[in-house]
């Protein structure tokens, strides 16, 4: 499982795990103080997928952060 954290920048963690179904495939989480906030609705071919994908998401909140969705 990969992790991601700079506690003393942002709270937020991006988690990167191998899920069973399909095998082979990856799935990411990400928290917010250790709080779940968000984690992908469709597997990802490799863990570096995953990432970016997880990346352009917090990216994505960070824009609409006005909005109050985190």
């Amino acid at each position: 499982m990969g992790l991601m954290a700079d506690s003393t920048s942002t709270p937020y963690t991006i988690e990167i795990s191998p899920i069973t179904k399909p095998a082979g495939q990856f799935q990411w989480a990400i928290r917010r103080n250790g709080k779940l906030v968000e984690r992908s609705d469709r597997p990802h071919p490799t863990e570096a997928k995953a990432e970016a994908s997880a990346l352009a998401a917090v990216e994505r909140s960070m824009h609409s952060a006005g909005s109050g969705r985190w």
